[in-house]
């Protein structure tokens, strides 16, 4: 479905990521979904060909994958379930975090199980009165005689209550907003309590719980990077992951489309299938070209990163887009199923409620406005 120059030349990759997908995902997404239900076993079965260490080095034992790569990763497993595809992503931007900013000792401790999927990874910045405005949180990181004391509660944290290790945002400075270090606590340190998993509108198989830190003592080698510079990290980091957002936005319009495509041709009105008239046809047409548009946004922005140029507009753009035709395609999707679209075991149902994820996470739709409308109005050099 793909269609690009740089897809062309990674058939193969996406051939094996829906054949896995196909296996482990396909046949069970509508149960994870019913149930709000954290799929391990399916997750350690994806883990075993590779894909919790989609961008972590050869060295660390992970795939050593570009980002372009992990964008049809994401994509494919998005296809059949975007909360199996949340895990993928969520996880790897522990891992991008640690293999970026970490120590020598803190990649050797944490990659080779971060790929190998044996620990889960939890990456923690959002906060009940942070949302956009990340610089605000209020989680704080007390300096000590032999390290640091951490106190707060952080939400929304995907694979919150599986994590083996979590990356933790919080303020480590008074005299600077931007004051804000990242410390990796480890899942079985006392005083680390994270909630039930939430009730979520959709990717219900992923796992988003609050996670609350109390008394948590860290010492110095637990700090992620540099003191106080975490902020800027995870805006560097967030580009990666928008990019990866905007590529499972890109799968559900897939699924969307290829589910538009079955359903109408097998309907049959007026002794026809209903594929045959132009009012269903034209969505259809729609869809198609929303899916190309977000692709070739979503890839190119995902080879700015690869490159190492700026791609933080790119990433915007891409989010923006695809994350917005991925709510007005399954909209459609529904609609052209009638009765049946509207339906709890009806794929597109699912899609429906997955794709408004993709307006919101790793930043809203307004932030990705933000972002790019900056860029229109910065001075130009010369």
């Amino acid at each position: 479905m793909i269609k690009s120059v740089t897809a062309a030349k990674y058939h193969p990759l996406i051939e094996q990521i829906r054949q896995l997908a196909l296996t482990y995902v396909q046949p069970h997404a509508a149960q994870w979904d019913r149930e709000n239900r954290f799929p391990l076993e399916q997750v350690k079965a994806l883990a075993e060909h590779g894909l919790l260490g989609i961008c972590i080095d050869a060295q660390w034992g992970g795939l050593g994958k570009s980002l372009v790569e992990m964008a049809l990763i994401i994509e494919g497993v998005a296809r059949y379930d975007a909360g199996m595809a949340l895990t993928l992503a969520s996880h790897s931007l522990v891992c991008d975090h640690v293999q970026r900013f970490g120590s020598a000792t803190q990649k050797q401790r944490y990659l080779p199980g971060l790929a190998s999927g044996t620990t889960l990874g939890a990456w923690a910045l959002a906060e009940t009165g942070s949302g956009s405005d990340a610089a605000s949180i209020k989680t704080r990181a007390v300096k000590t005689e032999t390290g640091w004391l951490l106190n707060g509660r952080k939400m929304f944290v995907t694979q919150g209550s599986v994590a083996g290790v979590y990356v933790v945002m919080a303020r480590s400075g008074e005299h600077k907003k931007s004051a804000i270090s990242a410390f990796l606590v480890d899942s079985g340190t006392a005083g680390v309590k994270p909630s039930a998993p939430l009730e979520k509108l959709g990717c219900r198989s992923s796992n988003t719980t609050a996670v609350h830190f109390d008394q948590i003592q860290l010492t110095d080698e637990q700090l992620l990077g540099e003191e106080h510079r975490a902020l800027a990290a995870a805006f560097s980091l967030l580009d990666h992951g928008r990019v990866t957002i905007a590529a499972l936005a890109c799968g559900i319009i897939r699924g969307c489309l290829e589910e538009s495509q079955r359903h109408t041709a097998r309907r049959q009105q007026f002794g026809t299938p209903i594929n045959t008239f132009q009012a269903v046809q034209w969505p259809m047409a729609d869809m198609a070209t929303h899916y190309d548009a977000a692709w070739l946004l979503t890839e190119r922005a995902a080879q700015l990163c690869d490159d190492g140029q700026g791609c933080g507009t790119s990433a915007a753009k891409a989010k923006l887009f695809a994350g917005e035709m991925a709510v007005k395609s399954a909209e459609r999707a529904v609609q052209l199923q009638g009765g049946y679209g509207f339906l709890k075991n009806s794929c597109v149902e699912r899609f429906y409620r997955d794709a408004k994820l993709c307006d919101i996470g790793e930043g809203t739709a307004e932030i990705q406005r933000l972002v790019i409308a900056r860029e229109l109005i910065a001075p130009k050099a010369g």
